[in-house]
């Protein structure tokens, strides 16, 4: 092997453990979105994360922050944790498109897209991961 082909193997060895060590974006939470997250929580028992939940109109959706969406179903409140967050979300200038097709359920794994309200441009895009169903316990 060459010595040019011996150091682009290396280079491209300590890219790839680079890129395996680097720490992934780190969630962070205000204050304000904790609290705001507790109070949607109260009362309510974390159930077995699942795969997919029926498609939900934007009221039935909470945004709390970049890091966390949930998603209303009478007792059941699902959060959503996307991988990486969804950029820009949280913004209050920006809505969530999902797109589905031949389904009406949104699932982990969906490329979910953020579009500016006012001007229609799309910003970033996030993938869902899996929902963690909240149900209200008792009366």
């Amino acid at each position: 092997m060459s010595q040019f082909a011996k150091m682009l193997v290396g280079l491209a060895g300590a890219a790839l453990v680079a890129s395996c060590s680097a720490p992934a974006g780190q969630q962070t939470r205000s204050p304000e979105a904790e609290q705001e997250l507790s109070k949607a929580l109260a009362g309510r028992t974390a159930g077995k994360p699942v795969s997919c939940i029926g498609n939900f109109r934007t009221s039935d959706m909470q945004i709390i922050d970049d890091w966390t969406i949930l998603f209303r179903e009478g007792r059941t409140v699902y959060v959503q944790n996307p991988h990486g967050g969804c950029p820009g979300i949280s913004s209050g200038s920006n809505t969530l498109v999902s797109r589905l097709y031949g389904t009406n359920r949104l699932c982990s794994g969906d490329i979910n897209h953020t579009v500016d309200l006012h001007t229609g441009i799309g910003g970033g895009s996030c993938v869902f991961s899996a929902f963690v169903p909240y149900t209200k316990t008792g009366g």
